[in-house]
């Protein structure tokens, strides 16, 4: 069944395609997650911007 809804998405998608506005808009998006993948990966991102660490928890 979940196949079906993605067959009629795709229809939808063929017959009305999305604007060029919103295809740029969309990469933009993905563009800046991969810039900041890359910050942090590379250890460029800044500390304070980081998640603390939970402590491992304690054995009873």
């Amino acid at each position: 069944m979940n196949n079906m809804i993605w067959l009629l998405r795709a229809a939808k998608w063929a017959h009305r395609p999305p604007s060029a506005k919103m295809v740029k808009l969309v990469l933009a998006i993905v563009a800046a997650g991969f810039a900041l993948l890359a910050l942090e990966k590379l250890g460029l991102w800044p500390e304070w911007a980081m998640q603390d660490q939970r402590p491992p928890r304690l054995p009873r």
